[in-house]
């Protein structure tokens, strides 16, 4: 049996950030691993090079997203924000059609995507419309992975979301991706609520776990955990993955943890799709400025190890 290495299609987010940059300066190590083919034109390609001043490697694959602009680096830009969304949706239909094994993501600009007039607010929301499925958006690394059960919404709309059926579902979906037999559920509210005394959306995650937990007949999630302690040093001994009520309780903890090495993966679609776990750092773009590369390496690995198990 041959070892035929995964092709992955690389989406090359926003061009007056730092993601061009990092697909360069990476080429040669994960070449090695897999065949990366790049949704970037010969044009953009070769005017980013350029103002980087970074040859560009002779066996860079490309497909060529179409569109043409100036690059103006560290820009919030409604040119940038479109090509940044096409090269997104060229990567997508790369993987739907099966020409390649997944798909990896480098940063985009929330700002520059709204001034295109792109109704959604992140890659997740993208894929969860494609493919008409409830994408879950999970970050971590290794070490600790979290799954969150709301994304960008604002933290006002958190407690109305938690109910037990969506959550239910939410739980089993997570645990048929990551097949994981010990997952903490953090409550909501401070101390997780001390028995209704701080508020009462914890009896809604304790159904839900209780029914999730029945429904795969395991006792697989367990809390509702205190979140200021979910993330101490004894409780992650306990658990690797857990599943956070909102954005900012899940990844605060993570990305002071494990800033420089954590990704995102998103779980529950047909396809398989990983992501840095940064933005464009518009402050460094074209600067040369030294570039933590650990995310995009450690996101790629990810993506051909989720390849390995799919086969």
């Amino acid at each position: 049996m041959t070892n035929i290495k995964p092709k992955i299609a690389i989406s090359i987010g926003d061009l007056n950030g730092i993601g061009v940059e990092i697909a360069l300066k990476c080429h040669e190590k994960i070449s090695k691993i897999c065949q990366p083919i790049y949704c970037i034109n010969d044009i953009m390609l070769k005017k980013a090079s350029d103002k980087l001043k970074i040859e560009i490697p002779k066996d860079f694959e490309l497909f060529e997203t179409k569109g043409e602009f100036e690059i103006k680096a560290g820009t919030v830009s409604k040119k940038a924000g479109k090509y940044s969304y096409d090269s997104f949706m060229d990567a997508i239909n790369l993987a739907d059609k099966e020409r390649v094994d997944a798909i990896c993501t480098l940063p985009i600009n929330k700002e520059s995507w709204s001034k295109a007039d792109i109704k959604y607010k992140g890659h997740t929301e993208v894929l969860r419309d494609y493919f008409g499925k409830n994408a879950i958006m999970m970050l971590g690394c290794k070490k600790m992975f979290v799954g969150l059960f709301t994304e960008h919404i604002p933290l006002k709309k958190v407690a109305k979301k938690v109910n037990e059926e969506d959550l239910t579902k939410f739980l089993i979906d997570f645990y048929k991706n990551v097949k994981n037999d010990n997952i903490g559920v953090l409550g909501l509210n401070p101390h997780a609520s001390d028995n209704g005394v701080l508020g009462d959306e914890e009896v809604e995650i304790f159904k839900a776990i209780k029914k999730a937990n029945k429904h795969l007949e395991k006792n697989i999630f367990k809390g509702p955990l205190v979140p200021d302690t979910a993330f101490s040093p004894v409780s992650r001994k306990n658990y690797k993955y857990f599943v956070a009520m909102y954005h900012d309780q899940g990844l605060a903890p993570l990305k002071a943890l494990y800033f420089d090495q954590s990704i995102n993966v998103s779980l529950n679609l047909p396809i398989i799709r990983t992501s840095v776990d940064h933005g464009t750092a518009f402050n460094i773009a074209y600067k040369n400025e030294k570039i933590n590369t650990k995310s995009y390496v450690n996101a790629i690995k990810e993506a051909i190890i989720l390849i390995q198990n799919k086969r």
